[in-house]
C-alpha cells in the first residue's frame, strides 16, 4: 500500500497527449464562412487559430485541408495559412475529406490514434469526416468552438450524432489546456501563455494582467 501511496499519478487513458494527437483542420475559408451563422464568425477564426498555435506549441502534427480553393470557396484563412508558411493545404472535391486518400494517408504517416478535428461546416465537413475516422478504428475529438454550422441547429445536431457514436466534443482551450495539464511543464509555460494571452478572451486577459501586476506591482 505505501508503494501504491506514494507512486506518481499516471494519466489517465482517456486525456489527450501531446505524443498522441494529430490536427487536422478542415475548410476555414472565406466561402465556408460566409454561410456559417451557428456563431460569431470571428470568434469561430479566433478559436481554430489558437488550437493551431496551441498545436505547434507542443509539436503536435497540423494537416490542412480546402475543398475547391481555386474555384468556389478560397484560399485558407490568412490568419491561419500564415502559421505554417509553405505548406499547401490538401485541396478536395469530396466533401468528407475522409473519403480523400491524401487525407486517410497523411493522417495514418503520423502514426497518432487520436485525431483533434475542426472546421467548417460541423454538419457536413466535420460529421462526416469524425463519423468516417471513427469507423477506421481512430479516436476523434472536435473543439466545437473553431466550427461552425449555416444554424444553430445545423451545428448542434451534428454534434449530437457525432457524440452518439463516441466523438468527444471539447473547445480549442481545453484542448491546449489538457495538452500542457501541469504549469510545471516549463517548457512550453511561455509559449502557451502566449497563446492564451493573444486568443483566449477575458482568460487570456486574467493572465496578462496577472503577470503585469507580480513583475511589477507599482505599475510602472
Amino acid at each position: 500500500m505505501g508503494d501504491i501511496a506514494n507512486a506518481e499519478p499516471a494519466p489517465a487513458r482517456s486525456l489527450l497527449s501531446p505524443q498522441d494527437s494529430v490536427v487536422v483542420m478542415v475548410d476555414h475559408q472565406p466561402q465556408m464562412f460566409f454561410a456559417t451563422t451557428s456563431a460569431d464568425r470571428a470568434e469561430i477564426a479566433n478559436a481554430a487559430v489558437g488550437l493551431a498555435k496551441g498545436a505547434k506549441v507542443f509539436g503536435v502534427p497540423v494537416i490542412l485541408t480546402t475543398a475547391a480553393a481555386a474555384t468556389f470557396a478560397g484560399p485558407l484563412i490568412a490568419p491561419l495559412a500564415d502559421l505554417f508558411p509553405g505548406v499547401q493545404p490538401i485541396d478536395r472535391t469530396t466533401m468528407n475529406c475522409w473519403e480523400d486518400p491524401r487525407v486517410v494517408d497523411a493522417v495514418t504517416a503520423t502514426g497518432r490514434p487520436r485525431i483533434v478535428m475542426a472546421g467548417l461546416w460541423t454538419e457536413v465537413c466535420i460529421s462526416l469526416a469524425a463519423l468516417s475516422a471513427v469507423d477506421q478504428g481512430y479516436e476523434v475529438y472536435v473543439p466545437t468552438d473553431a466550427c461552425g454550422g449555416v444554424s444553430v441547429e445545423a451545428h448542434e445536431n451534428a454534434v449530437r450524432r457525432m457524440t452518439g457514436h463516441g466523438i468527444v466534443p471539447t473547445t480549442w482551450l481545453t484542448t491546449v489546456l489538457e495538452w500542457q495539464r501541469d504549469w510545471g511543464r516549463t517548457e512550453t509555460y511561455d509559449a502557451v501563455v502566449k497563446v492564451f494571452e493573444e486568443h483566449a478572451g477575458a482568460y487570456g486577459l486574467g493572465i496578462r494582467y496577472a503577470h503585469t501586476m507580480i513583475r511589477d506591482p507599482s505599475g510602472h
